[in-house]
């Protein structure tokens, strides 16, 4: 049963280690002239494809729900886990800086524990786990900030980043009835199509981002921008997806995302092995309190 646990662990830090590389391949997109909305819509249609072919071949093709409003629940987890969240979270770095962007974002697990604790009596924390949860978030701060305790506030943008810390908060919440009631398959398929259906009023709003595969924008393809698309589909979407929502299932909503505090370490991971960006004491600082935190907020009560 403890190596099991482990496992579940383990796949939980690979999933945020993966999310944490894709500020690169994004960055990388939008310097190749895609934008927030296209990097998502095609991601998510990469991922989508595969996973109907992978449900298709296994004959485990279902296409809907026991009841409506089981149906709304998967149009919900879609739209607050997929469509809003991307779109808030990038969005938000054209009016703010990078810096507010990842940590408001990264705080995400506090609006997690919040919503679930008031929703689901059976997960209120002990005080214990509280004070975990309240230190790996300072971890983050320390990280994100790394010694410049200077915020340069954007209502706008800031208040970009929050909803999209709040989409995923609600995207955690909703997922204990999903879980509860379903397979991991289906609802990282339904979440992905519903995620795509819910960029057509967008693209309405827009119309000039439409022109995703038009004959100029193909030809603008390389191989870097390809392979930068095939990683955000196939790993970090499709495979991720399916990991994280399947942790949520094993771990339990609250301990799954708390592991998103690790979200801005491995960035600067990352940042350090590609970009050669320096590792600081306070990145060492706060990587200490979000592992001790992390710790204390798994301990259950006794």
């Amino acid at each position: 049963m403890r190596e099991k646990g482990l496992i579940y662990h383990l796949a939980a830090f690979a999933v945020v280690a993966i999310w944490g590389s894709t500020f690169i391949s994004t960055k990388l997109l939008l310097l190749g002239g895609l934008t927030p909305a296209q990097i998502f819509t095609l991601r998510f249609i990469i991922a989508y494809v595969l996973l109907l072919g992978y449900s298709y071949a296994r004959k485990r093709l279902r296409l809907f729900a026991d009841s409506w409003r089981d149906e709304l629940l998967m149009l919900l987890l879609g739209i607050s886990g997929g469509t809003l969240y991307f779109l808030a979270e990038n969005t938000a770095m054209n009016y703010t800086t990078t810096t507010n962007t990842s940590l408001i974002v990264s705080l995400s697990p506090l609006v997690a524990t919040a919503l679930i604790v008031i929703f689901y009596r059976s997960q209120r924390l002990s005080r214990l786990q509280t004070l975990g949860t309240l230190m790996a978030a300072l971890g983050v701060a320390v990280v994100v900030l790394n010694g410049h305790f200077v915020l340069h506030l954007s209502p706008l943008g800031d208040s970009l980043a929050f909803l999209a810390a709040l989409c995923w908060g609600f995207y955690s919440l909703l997922m204990i009835p999903a879980n509860s009631r379903y397979n991991t398959l289906f609802i990282t398929r339904k979440v992905f199509f519903y995620g795509l259906l819910a960029m057509i009023p967008y693209f309405m709003w827009r119309p000039e981002e439409t022109g995703i595969f038009n004959s100029s924008t193909l030809q603008s393809f390389n191989l870097s921008i390809l392979f930068n698309l095939l990683f955000l589909g196939c790993i970090a979407s499709m495979g991720c997806f399916l990991a994280w929502n399947w942790v949520m299932k094993k771990l339990g909503a609250v301990v799954a995302t708390n592991y998103v505090y690790f979200n801005p370490v491995t960035t600067i991971i990352f940042a350090w092995l590609i970009l050669s960006e320096q590792i600081t004491l306070w990145f060492l600082l706060g990587t200490l309190l979000i592992l001790v935190g992390m710790y204390l907020a798994d301990k259950k009560s006794k």
